[in-house]
C-alpha cells in the first residue's frame, strides 16, 4: 500500500466508524513504534512520526543522551537516530489492519456505553443469542448484545446471579429485561472464558425494579403518575408484594394495577413466568399498612412500636399458617415492603403480655366478639382467653372478681 493510500484510507475509515481522524494516527504511530523495535532489534525504544499531508512514515531510535536521573532511572534528553527501513509501508500496512480492527471494536465499545450508560434502570426486550453454565447472552439490537449472569455464587462470590430461580432460556426467545449496569470501556475490560471481553451491557430479570417497570407499561395510571408504586418486596421466581397508593381521592390504587378480571397484574404475571404477584394498598397508619402486607391473611389486631419500628399482628388461629405463609414466605415479605420487624401470634396465644394498646388496629368484624373475652388480667400482664358469661365481664373460673 502506497503512503498516500494509507493516508486516504485511514481519513475514509476515520469518517465511516466516526473516529478522530488525528487519533487513529497516534495510535498507529504508538503500534509501529513497537513493531519497529522488535523488528530492527534496537537498543533502545522507537519512535514513529506519520506525515499527515503525504503520509511518509519516519522511524527514530531514541538514544538517550547525558547521564540519568539518579532516582527515576530516567534521561531527560534524548537524540532522534533515523532508522527508517527501505520496506516501511508494508510494515505499516499490516499494522494498519490489526489497530485499525482493535480501534473499531473499541470505538464500538465506547459507543455503545454512550448510548446506554443513562438508561440504567430502563427495561428493555432483547433475544437469547447463546448460554453458558454462568451467563446468557442476549440480544438488544443489531451490534448491541447484553449479558445476563447467572454464576454459582458459591464457586465465584465476586459475581452476581440475575436469574430467577426455575428460569431456563431457549435459542431466540425474547425477554423483557431490566439494565443494571453498563460497563466502562475505558476501564479494565472483564474477561469471560477464552479471550473474548463480556458485553458491556449488564441485565437481569430478578431487580425489584423489573416489576415496577412492567407495570409501567400494563397500567396507564402509573405511567401517567396517577398510581405510585411505594415499595416492592421480591423473592424472584416465587413471589412478590407490591404496595401501591393513590394520588387521587376516588381512585382504586388496587383495582387500577389488577385490572378488570384480573387482566393487568396477569400479564405481568406471564411475564415473569407465573410468579406470584400480591398487590396491596399502600397506607401512612404503619398498623394498616402491617396488616394489608400480610394479605391475604385477616387480620385481627395490630400493635406497632413506631420507636423499635415493631409490630405485633394478631390473627385467628385459622389465619395463623396464611399469614407466615410457606416457610415464612409471607411473613418475611411483609416485613421487607413495610421496612417494619413484625412478629405475629395467633388470638390463642397465651405466652409474653402484649405492649400497650397503642396505634392498635381492630378488625372490625371481630370486635364484638373481642368485647365478650373475659377482662381478667394477670399479674404478668396476659389476658384471659376465655369468653365472658352472660351479664358478667369475666368467665366462670374468674367470675369472682364480680365481688370486687
Amino acid at each position: 500500500m502506497a503512503t498516500s493510500e494509507l493516508i486516504e484510507a485511514l481519513q475514509a475509515l476515520a469518517h465511516e466508524r466516526k473516529i478522530d481522524e488525528l487519533y487513529l494516527i497516534d495510535r498507529l504511530e504508538a503500534s509501529l513504534a513497537k513493531s519497529y523495535q522488535h523488528i530492527l532489534d534496537l537498543e533502545w525504544d522507537a519512535r514513529v512520526t506519520i506525515d499527515r499531508q503525504t503520509g511518509k512514515i519516519y522511524v527514530y531510535e531514541l538514544v538517550p543522551k547525558g547521564e540519568p536521573d539518579p532516582e527515576t532511572g530516567e534521561y531527560a534528553e534524548y537524540e532522534e537516530r533515523d532508522v527508517t527501513p527501505n520496506d516501511v509501508s508494508r510494515i505499516a500496512a499490516q499494522n494498519a489492519k490489526s489497530v485499525i480492527s482493535s480501534i473499531v471494536r473499541e470505538a464500538g465499545r465506547q459507543s455503545i456505553y454512550e448510548e446506554f450508560s443513562g438508561r440504567v434502570g430502563d427495561l428493555v426486550t432483547g433475544t437469547v443469542l447463546q448460554g453458558t453454565p454462568d451467563f446468557t447472552i442476549i440480544k438488544i439490537r443489531d451490534g448491541v448484545e447484553a449479558e445476563l449472569p447467572h454464576y454459582d455464587l458459591k464457586r465465584n462470590p465476586g459475581e452476581r446471579n440475575e436469574r430467577p430461580d426455575g428460569e431456563r432460556y431457549r435459542h431466540n426467545q425474547r425477554l423483557k429485561v431490566l439494565i443494571i449496569e453498563v460497563r466502562d470501556p475505558q476501564e479494565e475490560p472483564v474477561r469471560a472464558r477464552g479471550d473474548q471481553a463480556r458485553p458491556s451491557i449488564v441485565v437481569s430479570r430478578t431487580h425489584p425494579g423489573l416489576i415496577r417497570r412492567l407495570f409501567e407499561i400494563e397500567v396507564p395510571e402509573i405511567y401517567d403518575g396517577l398510581v405510585e408504586i411505594k415499595s416492592i418486596a421480591r423473592e424472584p421466581g416465587a413471589r412478590s408484594k407490591v404496595a401501591v397508593a393513590s394520588r387521587e381521592a376516588n381512585l382504586d390504587p388496587v383495582g387500577a394495577c389488577v385490572g378488570p378480571k384480573g387482566s393487568r397484574v396477569r400479564m405481568v404475571v406471564d411475564e415473569l413466568h407465573n410468579e406470584r404477584v400480591d398487590v396491596i394498598q399502600w397506607n401512612d397508619d404503619p398498623a394498616t399498612y402491617v396488616a394489608n402486607a400480610l394479605s391475604p391473611a385477616k387480620v385481627t389486631r395490630v400493635i406497632a412500636d413506631e420507636e423499635k419500628h415493631f409490630a405485633t399482628v394478631i390473627v385467628p388461629d385459622d389465619q395463623l399458617s396464611l399469614a407466615i405463609g410457606k416457610e415464612g414466605q409471607n411473613a418475611r415479605l411483609a416485613a421487607r415492603l413495610t421496612g417494619w420487624h413484625i412478629d405475629i401470634k395467633s388470638a390463642s396465644f397465651q405466652g409474653e403480655p402484649l405492649p400497650a394498646e397503642e396505634n392498635m388496629l381492630i378488625d372490625e368484624d371481630d370486635a364484638e366478639a373481642e368485647e365478650e373475652l373475659c377482662a381478667y388480667l394477670s399479674d404478668d400482664g396476659v389476658h384471659c382467653r376465655n369468653h365472658a358469661r352472660p351479664g358478667s365481664r369475666y368467665c366462670g373460673i374468674h367470675s369472682f372478681m364480680d365481688g370486687e
